[in-house]
């Protein structure tokens, strides 16, 4: 199988090879890992590789056994972090079939991601053929129920050399870990701490790009916010030290009485596909969803009132994650009394249920892959 795209010298065709691991996780011992899923931490027998080099563009596409990469120290991505990474789901469908959800979304972020990143621009069509390809060898490792395939697509630059430059080699990759239900027993609200001390991103850097950078230069905050008592950190902008932008992972959303969304304005925050679906299903069920500014004080002062009647976080690991408590150095508060609301609990639902196929799909965001 193979898939199409325009170089300036006319159109080529990239043709993945399969070449199935000789020995793979035996059946029995696969089911038993499928028992007790945690995230993250167990993997499929095979990935996708694609490789890239100056003058000769994207080549050696295939499909073969999970292994480690060789990799000379002086290799560019473990110098200058020029790398950028994805992640999507695919859930398996009562029938038994396999649905991707909005991976066309993904394909076009990594791209932007690489953009800016000054790395190969990869074709959308070869990032989607390669991640259900990779679905297609490993789709006895799906779990079924509320579980799913977690998939990381991500490319590394793998020249050698030492120097600040973009890298003339690259090696995009996508490996395959089978996960749970993210919340065991349904979401319960989770605590998060304002962090004032450290920012995510500023105007013109990096904050709407999915790089490793980014994450890494969270963890400090994360550790703060775990060292407080609490399950996540929430950044403020970088310049006034007062608008909220987003989580260490995930985007944010507040729900007002009236039954209004609010939630940042994209700019200095991922623009997460998880955040994109719920305003499209909000505006759809005659919601108003505001994408503006938002500061910490007026989340304080809307909690305190009662206007803020909800926040919940978003991404494609959780979906959804309802806020129950922030705190900071100012002093801690609860939204509605510490609970799960009704509005993320709605939302959170029919996501769900089209990303499984229980519901039906009128935005076009289901793929179905077998």
């Amino acid at each position: 199988m193979g898939v199409s795209f325009d170089k300036a010298d006319g159109a080529i065709w990239l043709n993945f090879d399969i070449r199935p691991a000789a020995s793979p996780t035996p059946e029995q011992e696969r089911a038993a890992k499928l028992v007790d899923l945690g995230f993250g931490r167990i993997f499929t027998d095979h990935m996708a590789i694609v490789q890239y080099s100056q003058g000769k563009g994207w080549h050696s596409a295939r499909v073969e056994s999970r292994a480690n990469f060789p990799l000379d120290p002086a290799t560019a991505v473990l110098h200058y972090a020029q790398e950028i990474f994805e992640g999507l789901k695919a859930y398996k469908r009562d029938d038994g079939g396999v649905n991707l959800f909005r991976p066309d979304a993904n394909a076009r972020r990594f791209r932007n991601s690489a953009e800016r990143m000054a790395m190969a621009l990869l074709p959308e069509p070869v990032f989607i053929e390669a991640v259900e390809q990779l679905i297609r060898i490993d789709r006895e490792w799906i779990p079924g129920g509320e579980g799913s395939l977690y998939l990381r697509p991500f490319m590394i630059a793998n020249e050698v050399f030492l120097g600040v430059k973009p890298s003339a080699e690259y090696i995009f990759a996508v490996i395959a870990s089978p996960v749970g239900s993210y919340f065991k027993g349904g979401p319960a609200p989770v605590s998060i701490w304002v962090s004032e001390n450290y920012t995510r991103a500023a105007v013109g850097g990096t904050g709407a790009v999915k790089c490793g950078g980014n994450y890494a230069a969270s963890l400090r905050a994360q550790a703060e916010a775990i060292e407080r008592g609490c399950d996540q950190v929430v950044f403020l902008d970088a310049l006034e030290r007062s608008y909220v932008e987003e989580l260490g992972g995930m985007n944010v959303f507040f729900v007002f009485d009236d039954g209004s969304l609010t939630t940042p304005p994209l700019g200095t925050i991922l623009p997460g596909i998880t955040r994109d679906s719920i305003i499209a299903l909000g505006r759809e069920a005659g919601m108003t969803v505001r994408e503006e500014p938002y500061t910490i004080g007026q989340w304080r002062a809307d909690a305190a009132s009662g206007r803020l009647k909800e926040a919940f976080a978003c991404g494609t690991a959780a979906v959804i994650s309802p806020i129950g408590k922030v705190c900071s150095a100012s002093g801690d508060f609860e939204i509605s009394g510490g609970v799960a609301g009704p509005v993320a609990m709605r939302l959170r639902k029919q996501l769900v249920d089209i990303q499984y196929g229980r519901a039906a799909d009128t935005h076009n965001w289901i793929r179905k892959v077998l």
